[in-house]
């Protein structure tokens, strides 16, 4: 039996009036095809072509290792020439994915490659992250700390997204102060014996190509795989509702605080309290 996903809505293009009014106001994901097809991003970006234009830079790379208690807050599992990086891509399936970096920062000549769409959003101009991953490699199901609302860009190749809305949390195994659901959930062929309450979960799934953008409202599940190599861009705008803006404060001033503070002081063993916390409290929830 697999998860009941149902396939997110795909135009060709859309004006600013209508993403908004049927989308942003809806809270609802859908896939623009040709939002693109006139930056220079489209017809240039590749992995040769960061290879080219950023190779010698260092990078952090993160795998789909278990979180520990000795990880800190988005620390990064190796670093690795860029160059090197994308050989590795080329050559093999690989775990390591570059995660919410600000490539632009260091190779400024990426900026002048897209523009800032105008779809009704404020979009935060200093967040232009990107995301690249081998084939098969994984983004394990997570939201946002801060809420936003994202426009996620996909070049060179193929990547599947699934999102579940926020409304399907209780079904997720949510772990306990944290973003994240449980590691050992495995959302292309997902153990419903051992996970029973993600029967009861409704989401939506699509596969991305390059030039492809997704819209995923605030605070919306996400979970990424690889089909090929390739990376991807986000934009970012803040949440446009208070109730979503205020969980996005005690996300990030709060809850991450107390969870280090927590982790410091019992180690892993607070990492297993909480994944077994999210397993049995889900389960009793929808036994």
């Amino acid at each position: 039996m697999p998860l009941q996903l149902t396939e997110i809505e795909r135009v060709k293009t859309i004006s600013k009036e209508d993403f908004y009014t049927n989308f942003v106001k809806k809270q609802k994901p859908v896939v623009v095809e040709r939002l693109t097809s006139d930056w220079p991003a489209y017809e240039k970006w590749s992995l040769e072509y960061i290879k080219e234009i950023a190779g010698d830079k260092i990078v952090p790379l993160y795998d789909d290792r278990p979180v520990s208690y000795k990880d800190g807050f988005n620390e990064a599992h190796a670093n690795m020439k860029m160059s090197d990086y994308i050989d590795l891509l080329n050559s093999k399936p690989t775990n390591f994915r570059i995660f919410l970096y600000n490539l632009m920062q260091e190779v400024p000549l990426l900026k002048k490659d897209f523009h800032w769409p105008n779809l009704g959003l404020r979009l935060v101009k200093q967040l232009p992250m990107l995301f690249f991953g081998g084939e098969n490699s994984r983004v394990f199901m997570h939201y946002d700390i801060d809420y936003s609302n994202i426009l996620h860009f996909h070049f060179h190749g193929k990547k599947r997204c699934v999102l579940f809305a926020p409304d399907q949390t209780p079904y997720l195994y949510k772990v306990p102060f944290s973003l994240i659901s449980r590691e050992d959930i495995d959302f292309d062929n997902p153990d419903f014996d051992k996970f029973p309450a993600l029967k009861q979960a409704k989401g939506y799934a699509t596969e991305l190509k390059h030039g492809e953008m997704l819209y995923m409202p605030e605070g919306y599940w996400h979970y990424m795989k690889y089909q090929t190599p390739g990376f991807s861009m986000s934009l970012r705008a803040f949440p446009i509702s208070i109730i979503k803006l205020s969980k996005a404060a005690y996300n990030v001033f709060i809850m991450r605080h107390i969870d280090n503070f927590i982790k410091k002081r019992k180690g892993q063993k607070w990492i297993d309290y909480k994944n077994e916390k999210a397993l049995s409290t889900t389960n009793k929830n929808f036994s």
